[in-house]
């Protein structure tokens, strides 16, 4: 997968990490793939959906403290 595929929500390839190996065991627990594909891989399904723009995230905003 190339870089400029990328979604625009994934915004480093250690978020795009995280979300596929979230999601390859989400699929091998027995979730529905979200795009067509010849893969047999679940890693490489869930690449395929992020590349294709099916993998959605909401960061978790931390609030920082600040010192006076």
């Amino acid at each position: 997968m190339a870089e400029e595929n990328w979604t625009s929500e994934v915004d480093s390839k250690y978020r795009l990490v995280l979300l596929a190996a979230r999601r390859s065991k989400q699929l091998q627990k027995g979730a529905h793939p979200r795009v067509r594909s010849n893969a047999k891989k679940f890693t490489r399904i869930a690449l395929e959906e992020a590349q294709q723009g099916e993998l959605h995230y909401m960061p978790l905003a931390k609030e920082l403290e600040v010192a006076e």
